[in-house]
Order: C-alpha cells, then sequence, then structure tokens
C-alpha cells in the first residue's frame, strides 16, 4: 500500500468515527515528532501495540480485501502490562471483506456500532485446521443460535456476536459503511491469527509521502 493512501484512509475513518459520535484518544493525533518526545512514557502503548491499523491483507486492493482498525486498549499478561481484554474500533467498508480466519486463543465480541449491516460468515474449525460442514452454534447477545456453514448472517446497529477460539469467521459491511466494535481478551495479531488463506496481515508500504499518523507495527521504525 501507498503511504498517501494510509495517510488518507486514517483521515476519513477518524472524520467517519466522529460522525458516529466515537471519540478516539488524544494519541490516535500524534506526529512523529510527538511520539519522540514521549517514547519512554508511552512504552505501553508501543509495547502492546495500539493505536492505527490498516490492512490490505497482502491483496493490492484494500476496497476489497481489507480493514482499518484502532487499537484503544490491551494487555500483555508476561509482563507489567496486566490487563487481560482488548478493545478495538474498525471502519468496515461495503463489500470490504476480512479474510476468513479464527483466534487459537482471544475470545472476543464484534458489535455493529452504526452505519449498516455487518455480515458474517462461520464455519466450525476441524482439528486439521479445515473447514467444518457441521451447523455453527453461537452466542448473539446472550441468545444461543445456530446457522448452517457458511450461511450469511446479518447483524444490525446494535447488535453483536460472540466469537469464541477456533471459529471461523469472514465479514463486511452491507448497505453502509459500519462502525464496528471489538471488545475481547488480549489481542496478539502476530500470534494469534489463522487464516484460512494465506494472507499478509501488515501491509508493505510504498512511503510516497511521510506519515501523517504512525501504524500500531511501526513506532520503533521511526521512534
Amino acid at each position: 500500500m501507498k503511504r498517501s493512501e494510509i495517510n488518507t484512509l486514517i483521515t476519513e475513518a477518524a472524520d467517519f468515527f466522529q460522525s458516529m459520535g466515537f471519540r478516539l484518544p488524544p494519541f490516535a493525533f500524534y506526529s512523529t515528532a510527538d511520539w519522540r518526545k514521549i517514547r519512554n512514557e508511552a512504552r505501553e502503548i508501543i509495547d502492546v501495540g495500539l493505536g492505527w491499523d490498516v490492512t490490505d491483507f497482502g491483496s493490492g486492493r484494500y476496497s476489497e480485501t481489507g480493514l482499518l482498525l484502532f487499537t484503544i486498549r490491551n494487555g500483555k499478561p508476561d509482563s507489567s502490562y496486566s490487563k487481560s481484554y482488548a478493545e478495538k474500533i474498525m471502519r468496515v467498508g461495503v463489500g470490504q471483506v476480512t479474510p476468513l480466519h479464527f483466534h487459537h486463543s482471544k475470545t472476543e465480541d464484534i458489535i455493529n456500532r452504526g452505519g449498516g449491516s455487518l455480515v458474517f460468515t462461520f464455519y466450525r474449525a476441524e482439528a486439521s485446521d479445515g473447514l467444518s460442514r457441521a451447523p455453527v452454534e453461537f452466542m448473539a447477545d446472550g441468545i444461543r443460535r445456530t446457522v448452517k456453514a457458511g450461511e450469511k448472517i446479518k447483524f444490525s446497529p446494535g447488535e453483536s456476536v460472540t466469537l469464541p477460539p477456533r471459529l471461523y469467521h469472514s465479514f463486511h459491511a452491507e448497505g453502509a459503511p459500519v462502525m464496528t466494535g471489538e471488545v475481547s481478551s488480549v489481542n496478539d495479531d502476530r500470534m494469534d491469527n489463522r487464516f484460512y488463506e494465506s494472507v499478509g496481515r501488515f501491509p508493505e508500504i510504498e512511503e510516497d509521502e511521510k506519515p501523517k499518523y504512525l501504524l500500531c507495527n511501526e513506532y520503533l521504525k521511526f521512534i
């Protein structure tokens, strides 16, 4: 992805969140110079990977296969950052697919916090990590539901779904972009994700202009 594209996407997402009544923390808007001034005081942000995260999953087609996230809080149980939970806010575009994947350890609630419909596809993972064709049972806002494997399920604003470990899921927005929340156990994007098809989690960036805001995986590179 080009840095200019990432800069534009982050600016648009920040405006989108604000238009939906959601306010990001101050560090969302720190410049590289700001980070350099407070890098010692901001060790927790850096070490647990808070902040902006933009990915096209290696597709080169962000609007079709991609996701923009902002990690608000997170922990690292084997360190002094002993939070056992994490929180993210995401912008999911219309028809923009997050590829099929599960988490080895993380349990998460995904919440439609406003916009269009959030459309999910679920599969149970077989022991071999393949896709099971068995029915999928899950909890949605405290209600137990069962659907066919691969069936598309829509969640309207205010609705949520609980995703346990090893439940394959893919999602996209329909009708309008969706402000999507995530509340989960500790998040580890480097080790805990298992995508059904091989993808790139963090993009390679063509530096055609300076970064407006740093991504969560590049603090050490710049500061």
